[in-house]
């Protein structure tokens, strides 16, 4: 099945940018990290494996991201949550199966707790980094300045610097999961590196411990790093993945 590609608004003036194969069976949604968009690797490597299956798979760009209108700046947890929300609801039919990836496994976690998934796996999952792992890690100059200013220009490895702004610091404190009970019944898949410079493994251990889910694994990546791009990274997940709806219908799983 070919591709499709579009955009919806869901407020005026700000199109969320889409990618949608269709196929038979349970459905697949990709959601990228912070900064991230949908033509990462990652992103790339589930839309051929669904693609070569047969199976259902949209992935999106969230407000401010990739070919997605507004600004980053005006962004946050509780607006890509809303904005991932729409897409999910106008493009696909059904509970799906969710790939969060680093802050995708936040708003993965967030979609769940309103709506249940056939399925869940989270790849270096971030949930409440906002408050759990960045905030901690500023400097009481640099809290002054998000605070004064409004925003912090922070460095980062992955391109230009990063702004941080108050908005998406007060909000994360909102939509925090790690603080109250988070019951998911479908099946929860965690992949996390324990080379990882943005999200150490034992944050994972955390969401592992804190989740109320009878069926859920977590795999530890010796050398794995935050983005997990590597040909066995990747195949790792597309083998995740092929499990995941091998059981969803029924089949015999390779011990």
């Amino acid at each position: 099945m070919s591709e499709e590609s579009g955009s919806l608004e869901r407020i005026p003036g700000v199109a969320l940018a889409w990618r949608r194969r269709r196929g038979q069976g349970p459905g697949v949604v990709f959601l990228g990290g912070f900064r991230s968009d949908m033509t990462g690797s990652k992103a790339q490597a589930l839309d051929g494996f669904c693609a070569a299956r047969g199976t259902p798979f949209l992935r999106l760009d969230y407000s401010g991201h990739g070919a997605s209108g507004g600004r980053f700046e005006d962004g946050c947890i509780g607006e890509w949550r809303a904005d991932a929300a729409h897409l999910i609801a106008h493009l696909t039919e059904g509970p799906q199966i969710l790939i969060g990836s680093s802050m995708g496994g936040w708003i993965a976690l967030l979609l769940a707790r309103r709506s249940p998934p056939r399925a869940l796996i989270g790849i270096a999952p971030a949930p409440d980094f906002t408050e759990a792992l960045m905030w901690p890690a500023f400097s009481e100059a640099q809290r002054a300045t998000i605070l004064r200013d409004g925003v912090l220009h922070i460095p980062s490895g992955y391109g230009p610097p990063t702004p941080i702004t108050r908005r998406l610091i007060e909000d994360g404190r909102e939509n925090l999961v790690l603080q109250t009970p988070l019951v998911l019944a479908c099946p929860v898949r965690l992949l996390q590196g324990i080379a990882d410079p943005d999200v150490p493994w034992r944050h994972a251990i955390r969401l592992a411990e804190h989740l109320d889910a009878p069926d859920l694994r977590l795999t530890l990546i010796k050398d794995g790093d935050h983005r997990l791009s590597r040909p066995q990274d990747l195949s790792l997940l597309e083998d995740t993945l092929a499990a995941l709806l091998a059981q969803d219908a029924g089949e015999p799983l390779a011990p």
